[in-house]
């Protein structure tokens, strides 16, 4: 089994389980809905949001789905959409197949997102015809968070647009 990993993300610690496996595209992580790990091949997955996801979104206030078990879905195709203390935004599929479950509990509290994210806190099944061969490890996701934390702060900062030309001095701005 792959070890399990962490994430710092200023004072807060990001887990991320070895036992599972991720979609860096959306930042959910990806097991065998039947607890049989995280062996490569089709079958239904169980996902949910990484710890790492959870931080940048603080509070989930509200989630609600676009489709309902039984409907098939493409991969990245809009699913749902996600109220947090920090935006609102729209939730994709991580992998093409059928939607077979919603963790229903999560529609009248969505709580559990933030207390056990890798626990009652999954999102949905999907049951995929073949391998969802994108999904990486643990220690692959760090790294890419790894890679990809600069141009994240900047996001989270509002500076993603801003040149260095564009800097509040060359802009005639200064700081008080």
């Amino acid at each position: 089994m792959a070890q399990d990993q962490l994430f710092q993300i200023g004072k807060h610690k990001a887990p991320l389980p070895g036992g599972l496996l991720y979609a860096a595209t959306n930042h959910v992580w990806a097991t065998r809905a039947d607890g049989s790990g995280t062996g490569m091949g089709p079958g239904v997955w169980r996902f949910g949001f990484t710890s790492y996801a959870i931080a940048l979104m603080k509070d989930v206030y509200f989630l609600d789905w676009s489709y309902a078990p039984g409907i098939a879905v493409i991969h990245l195709a809009l699913i749902g959409h996600i109220e947090t203390s920090k935006a609102e935004s729209d939730l994709y599929a991580p992998a093409t197949g059928m939607l077979v479950r919603v963790n229903d509990a999560l529609l009248e509290d969505p709580s559990a997102i933030n207390t056990d994210g890798y626990g009652a806190g999954w999102l949905y099944e999907i049951d995929c015809p073949a391998a969802p061969n994108h999904l990486i490890d643990a220690e692959a996701y760090l790294a890419h968070l790894r890679d990809n934390w600069e141009n994240t702060e900047r996001i989270l900062k509002g500076s993603i647009n801003r040149t260095e030309d564009e800097s509040p001095e060359s802009m005639g701005e200064t700081e008080a």
